[in-house]
């Protein structure tokens, strides 16, 4: 098989970028070693900057969205049991962020993929990606036990943090820049109205805790724990208890528990791998990064990866050169804002064991600061629903 652009993975990052490829006519295949049901049955993030929407928009995606998404124009910041609302649309000039689940998301495009009779290969096993470094990279996979080659002109990493393309880089043409956070969140997912209308981040003396939404039947909670928590001791009502504990009266009021759909407990790291090009081979979304999902940037930032790198390959084939040229340049300088407020928020919001009594003071200092100055109010929701690019 010839193609133009390799795709590896078939989340979210490389969905889009397939769509938008086959929207400017270029040959695109995506490799995917999960099944369908698989990579749909991932619980991940649920809100979405303009950026993505836009992004959706233009691969033609968007009508599901637009319908079924709720726009939110602010979230509540919760501290020593105090609700703060960070008016979003208020101090960006009308600006809003969309809870619309990933999942959802990601079934859109693969259906609209499949409708258009674009080539997606999944269950491919043993993905090797080679030749980058030469004008002739090529990608071999298994399926049904025979091995086949795909020759390209590019290939684009959207596989993942495990994935192999990034493993595929001679450790000394890359730098990775890692900070592992000593907690993770328990997440519980549940056919339940949410507690508020709006987002609620609350930071409590016992730990951080997330009231989140997929839809207006469908509620995602997360709290704080230790890393050394193990799900199966934590039984529904366990969660629902210390949650509770962790709110103000109002919430604990409106808050509607029932059986969790799912629960599992997920790490906290901030990730960077540098550059993002390496040849002909281009890393996108987590492949390149991770972010801690306090500020909602993982999926975001993976979109504003492929919406560059779109463009990049579509100038490409138009004759210029610049995009791919520059594509790492600017990737990362979006890459590193979208680190630093996430890294930022998680330090405001949680409970760092050990931390030096003047250090406490301060990050206390600093988030009423936030809380309680325009400008500062502004900063938060500027990165929270997404800063403008540069280009």
């Amino acid at each position: 098989m010839k193609v133009q652009v390799a795709i590896i993975g078939a989340g979210p990052s490389g969905l889009i970028l397939g769509q938008l490829l086959a929207k400017a006519g270029i040959d695109a295949v995506i490799l995917e070693r999960h099944t369908p049901d698989y990579v749909l049955g991932r619980i991940r993030a649920g809100v979405l900057e303009q950026v993505c929407i836009d992004l959706m928009d233009e691969a033609g995606i968007g009508e599901r969205m637009h319908r079924e998404g709720l726009l939110h124009d602010g979230i509540e910041l919760l501290v020593e049991g105090k609700r703060h609302r960070i008016d979003l649309a208020g101090l960006t000039g009308g600006k809003q962020v969309m809870v619309y689940g990933q999942t959802e998301l990601t079934r859109d495009l693969m259906e609209a993929r499949k409708a258009a009779g674009l080539t997606t290969i999944y269950e491919a096993q043993e993905v090797a990606v080679s030749g980058f470094d030469s004008d002739h990279p090529w990608v071999s996979y298994v399926k049904d036990g025979n091995r086949h080659t795909i020759a390209c002109d590019f290939i684009a990493g959207c596989d993942g943090f495990h994935g192999v393309c990034r493993a595929s880089v001679p450790k000394s043409a890359i730098n990775l820049f890692e900070r592992v956070f000593p907690f993770g969140w328990l997440g519980l997912l549940s056919d339940t109205k949410p507690v508020c209308d709006e987002l609620i981040y609350a930071r409590h003396a016992k730990g951080f805790a997330l009231c989140s939404m997929r839809s207006r039947t469908r509620s995602r909670y997360y709290l704080q724990v230790p890393l050394s928590e193990k799900v199966e001791d934590w039984s529904d009502q366990r969660f629902w208890d210390e949650l509770a504990s962790r709110l103000d009266d109002e919430a604990r009021q409106s808050l509607v528990t029932g059986p969790s759909l799912e629960k599992s407990i997920a790490p906290l790291r901030s990730f960077v791998a540098e550059p993002m090009r390496f040849g002909r081979l281009f890393l996108a979304g987590d492949a390149a990064h991770i972010v801690p999902p306090t500020g909602a940037k993982g999926l975001n930032l993976a979109a504003s990866d492929v919406r560059t790198l779109g463009h990049a390959l579509i100038e490409y084939y138009g004759g210029s050169s610049d995009g791919i040229d520059r594509y790492s340049e600017r990737a990362l300088r979006r890459v590193w804002k979208a680190e630093r407020f996430s890294w930022w928020m998680t330090n405001l919001l949680h409970v760092f064991p050990d931390t030096p009594p003047f250090e406490s003071r301060a990050l206390k200092a600093e988030l009423d600061y936030v809380l309680h100055s325009h400008a500062g109010r502004t900063t938060l929701a500027e990165n929270y629903v997404g800063l403008p690019f540069e280009d």
